[in-house]
């Protein structure tokens, strides 16, 4: 007899897909751009825009807020207040719909992790207010990991949570860092340019 495709997958252990955040699942530049901007105003900082968007989206605030303020003395204080404005400027995100369509129909033979630098309160906040954080089994955020990309660390830890081996684990990313890290895990990586 034929066996439906469920039945075959389940004889055998699904395969991993990971998915980074920003510029991969959503275009968020515009997004964490207006955070910012508003989480630097009270210190009378004016974040130009195309800095922020071609070298501090998708990074570390520990990389680029230290940058930008020419100080570490208020990092965390900026840090808070971006991830409460961050939910108020959602509706300037842009949805990868082709990603989410592959995500919806690898479900039967995938785990779908998301692996991001981003907070846990704003990747939350950005599935919730898409209606998809239930697509997902496993989220990593940047309180997850003691290594940012492009350490490998976060990928690493998914992939460990799954039991999967890099061959049978696909990574999603855009950035440069993010690449970088997927690269060194050995799972075959797929780069997001545009959508």
């Amino acid at each position: 007899t034929l066996l439906k495709l469920t039945e075959i997958v389940s004889m055998n252990d699904k395969k991993l897909a990971i998915f980074d955040l920003d510029g991969t699942l959503f275009d968020t530049r515009e997004v964490n751009y207006l955070a910012y901007k508003e989480a630097l105003r009270p210190y009378n900082i004016t974040l130009d825009e195309e800095y922020f968007k071609t070298k501090c989206n998708g990074r570390h605030y520990t990389e680029f807020i230290p940058r930008i303020m020419g100080t570490t003395e208020y990092l965390e204080e900026v840090h808070k207040a971006k991830k409460q404005a961050y939910a108020h400027n959602l509706a300037s995100a842009t949805v990868n719909e082709h990603l989410f369509s592959i995500i919806r129909n690898w479900k039967v033979e995938y785990h779908c992790a998301v692996v991001t630098t981003a907070s846990r309160k704003n990747v939350m906040d950005i599935l919730s207010f898409f209606h998809v954080e239930d697509l997902f089994d496993c989220i990593i955020t940047q309180e997850d990991i003691s290594h940012p990309k492009p350490d490998p660390e976060g990928f690493l830890l998914a992939m460990d949570h799954f039991k999967a081996a890099p061959r049978d684990t696909v990574i999603f990313e855009d950035s440069d860092v993010g690449i970088a890290a997927a690269r060194a895990t050995g799972a075959t990586v797929i780069v997001v340019d545009r959508f």
